[in-house]
């Protein structure tokens, strides 16, 4: 499972995301966490991943927490430019919306 708490940001690109075990892919790229053990965690400064903004932490019962930049147009409505966290619990692409 993914604890993914969102952190707007005005910017023209765009975020793609989805899980799949303990692989998270952003915009193509995958990050594999498997080896991340309960308790541990990765620092921000070592992911070199410009979407993530914090570290990853793999709490006591597996679930894998981070927090990612949300980028929004001029024109966004306020619920993406004050998104709530995001719980995935299944494979697939992840809806930051």
């Amino acid at each position: 499972m993914f604890l993914i708490t969102l952190s707007p940001m005005r910017r023209d690109d765009t975020l793609a995301v989805s899980v799949a075990g303990d692989v998270l892919t952003l915009n193509g790229a995958a990050l594999d966490l498997g080896a991340l053990a309960p308790g541990e965690s990765l620092p921000c400064d070592e992911i070199g991943c410009e979407w993530i903004a914090s570290d990853i932490v793999r709490g006591e019962g597996g679930e894998i927490a981070l927090t990612l930049i949300l980028p929004h147009g001029a024109e966004a409505t306020d619920a993406r430019r004050f998104p709530q966290p995001v719980t995935v619990t299944a494979d697939g692409p992840v809806a930051l919306d």
